[in-house]
């Protein structure tokens, strides 16, 4: 199991569009990726699930990969967060 903790830049937080963009990218990868924001948690391969944690900007949340190639699909999902939320 690898997690790393993510601060929301984007000032709209995690919308409909990043989030859409958000499990397209983790739907692509084999391991579990799950998002805990407060104690609250989502899978991020499910749009409901993203959706459903209503992160704002300035929350932190925290991503945990698990699975055989988790190392690096956690680099994937790290990149993807720099790059689009």
């Amino acid at each position: 199991m690898v997690s790393f903790n993510y601060v929301i830049k984007d000032e709209l937080g995690i919308h409909a569009r990043p989030a859409g963009m958000l499990v397209k990218e983790a739907g692509a990868l084999t391991s579990e990726i799950t998002l805990d924001k407060a104690g609250k948690k989502g899978s991020a391969k499910k749009i409901f699930g993203v959706m459903g944690l209503g992160v704002k900007c300035g929350e932190e949340i925290t991503v945990t990969v698990e699975g055989d190639s988790e190392e690096a699909d956690a680099a994937v999902m790290k990149a993807f967060f720099e790059n689009n939320l």
